[in-house]
């Protein structure tokens, strides 16, 4: 596939975080072959303060998101009305077919400007109701941890938003390229952003007596083969009532559902990867069928393995 270059424009303002700034820029930024152009931008350019007690210097002005494929609202301060130069720029953007991603309390400037109402926004879970009641016309959730409704990406906490731009370049450049991309910046290559954002759960006083870890790699091992519910409890002896109770305040997602993203994500790399037949890719990834996988791939991913294939081929 024919790598595109896309333009970066990632807002920064007069005491923001420069932990929130440097999410986007560390994903986009972070490439050894040229994929993104980034563009940190200001209403103002010039020197600009952070809550850190250092300063940044910005370049750019909002006419970066003139030109941008993506423009990243990073964060915000909720009790802060955003100037009209401002929300009319990112509705341009938005109307000029950019993808626009709220990151964090970024949400509220997405609000602001108008581009999600009637839809669903993701926002960290201590500003939702807050969110919600200032723009009762969103649909705002704090149980996820991110939201792709293609024109529109929203997430929660800082480390959901990290979630959150790896999800976008693996839609951009697919799995393999996302994965080595983690490994780069040392994060979990993915989590589903159907994962529940606040999972109370303690961590175990020993790392090997993390029993759900163990169950993870136990599966992880054997994606190509069937794995039933009471074999996979059994791995690590539990019960299946147990087992399914503790999948769940471990991962925030049901024991089937996490593998079924373990398998589309299999499958995935060896479509990018190899050459194999669909159906080989399905047996390799556990689905047993091509029409198994191709149902599968329709339901989660909205396209097929073929065009998968077509668009991230190495």
């Amino acid at each position: 596939m024919l790598d595109v270059m896309r333009t970066v424009a990632v807002l920064a303002y007069d005491g923001m975080s420069p932990f929130h700034l440097s999410v986007p820029c560390l994903v986009f930024g972070n490439q050894r072959d040229d994929r993104y152009d980034v563009l940190v931008c200001a209403e103002e350019p010039g020197s600009l303060r952070t809550n850190a007690g250092f300063g940044l210097t910005v370049d750019h002005g909002l006419e970066a998101m003139e030109r941008a494929d993506v423009v990243v609202l990073p964060s915000w301060h909720p009790g802060r009305a955003a100037s009209g130069v401002l929300i009319d720029a990112i509705r341009r953007a938005h109307e000029r077919g950019a993808t626009v991603v709220g990151l964090c309390i970024g949400a509220f400037l997405v609000a602001a400007s108008g581009i999600a109402d009637g839809r669903e926004v993701v926002t960290h879970w201590r500003w939702a109701e807050r969110l919600q009641a200032l723009y009762p016309e969103l649909a705002v959730r704090a149980d996820v941890l991110w939201s792709d409704l293609g024109d529109l990406i929203t997430s929660a906490g800082t480390a959901a938003s990290l979630d959150c731009c790896l999800h976008l370049v693996r839609a951009h450049h697919g799995v393999e390229y996302a994965e080595q991309l983690a490994r780069d910046i040392v994060v979990a290559p993915h989590r589903s952003g159907s994962q529940a954002q606040y999972i109370p759960v303690p961590v175990p006083p020993d790392p090997t007596d993390d029993v759900i870890e163990k169950a993870m790699v136990w599966a992880r091992a054997r994606l190509d083969q069937p794995v039933s519910l009471d074999e996979w409890a059994g791995a690590v002896a539990l019960s299946r009532r147990t087992f399914t109770r503790q999948f769940r305040a471990r991962t925030g997602s049901s024991g089937q559902a996490w593998l079924l993203r373990q398998r589309l994500d299999r499958a995935r790399l060896l479509l990018e990867t190899t050459d194999h037949p669909i159906e080989r890719v399905a047996g390799e990834s556990g689905f047993g069928s091509s029409a198994a996988l191709r149902h599968h791939f329709h339901a989660v991913l909205g396209t097929t393995p073929q065009r998968h294939r077509q668009e991230f081929a190495v």
